[in-house]
């Protein structure tokens, strides 16, 4: 049934990419009729007209664009985010609270849906680390982008005398893979805990002794969920992030190898810093490896990330 479902996500999807060109080429004959008119009728509201809708096509363009350039194995796939709090204490915790919303928030534009699988509150405020799935058609595409290490600089609402504070969070993003991935996982590799769930209550977490930690011995890799109502539910969400994390470090050893092949330094920077959003004494969000930035920090914060992520996907492939 879910294979079904996003069989019909995939083609609906391919249908909206070819109806997005066919828009565009009517779009693109109609902007050039009504200049045309408007220079030879010398008339001004007429070639305003024709500049809006061509701002207009520039924009639909540039997204047709980008949707071109998710291509990847993954690519379409719905996103597993995973959110910890670095250094900085109370404040890095605070950081990942931010970040959460932020992403939330671009999922909600978006029109994808959020659910949070794991959830563990700061000592004092914020959250110390958090796991939630992304469902909607390419969100592993689009949010690959992200991985890495997040910067934040601001005066601390947690310092009375007001100085200025570094923080830092880490994002990691994988593909939801399915059931009948070629990933293996040998039982004797693994060790299954139950513990109880601890969070935030009931807007984020069920508090029962069914949450679910699994640790795979060859890799190191250690997932856990406690979304779900019953053990049962909570070991199969678990199992499928675990064979999320194995598809992520080959994706990341096939980006390692290209980048030898490239020459290409950057491109090689997994789980390194990748941006900063700075608050004070300027405002300012930069990413450190496409160079793409704004000034506008609080549309950012509001989930109005696309920009990066388009630079991004540009970058990649360029």
């Amino acid at each position: 049934m879910e294979k079904s479902k996003k069989i019909l996500q995939q083609t609906a999807a391919l249908k909206a990419k070819v109806q997005g060109y066919d828009d565009l080429v009517a779009k693109y004959e109609e902007i050039y009729t009504i200049i045309e008119m408007g220079r030879e009728e010398d008339d001004e509201e007429l070639l305003e007209e024709g500049k809006t809708l061509r701002t207009e096509f520039i924009t639909e363009f540039d997204e047709l664009k980008i949707a071109t350039l998710l291509d990847g194995e993954y690519d379409k796939e719905n996103a597993i985010v995973t959110l910890h709090a670095g250094e900085g204490g109370t404040e890095a915790c605070d950081w990942v609270s931010m970040l959460f919303r932020m992403y939330t928030r671009w999922a909600d534009k978006r029109g994808f849906s959020c659910e949070t699988l794991d959830y563990l509150e700061g000592d004092e405020a914020g959250i110390k680390s958090v796991t939630f799935q992304v469902t909607g058609m390419n969100a592993y595409g689009y949010l690959k982008s992200e991985k890495g290490v997040h910067r934040l600089v601001r005066v601390s609402p947690f310092d009375s005398s007001g100085r200025r504070h570094t923080s830092f969070a880490s994002v990691d993003v994988m593909p939801e893979i399915e059931e009948d991935t070629d990933i293996q996982i040998n039982n004797d590799d693994l060790r299954i805990d139950t513990y109880r769930a601890s969070g935030a209550g009931g807007q984020h977490v069920n508090k029962t002794s069914s949450a679910i930690r699994i640790t795979h011995y060859p890799t190191g890799i250690v997932v856990q969920c406690q979304s779900e109502r019953s053990q049962h539910s909570n070991k199969d969400t678990a199992m499928k992030m675990l064979k999320s994390r194995l598809v992520e470090l080959k994706i990341e050893e096939q980006m390692n190898k290209l980048a030898e092949i490239r020459g290409d330094v950057k491109i090689n920077a997994w789980g390194s810093q990748i941006r900063s959003y700075v608050f004070m004494p300027y405002t300012m969000v930069k990413d450190v490896r496409t160079g793409e930035e704004t000034g506008n920090i609080q549309s950012v914060m509001d989930g109005n990330i696309d920009a990066f992520i388009n630079s991004y996907l540009s970058w990649i492939h360029g």
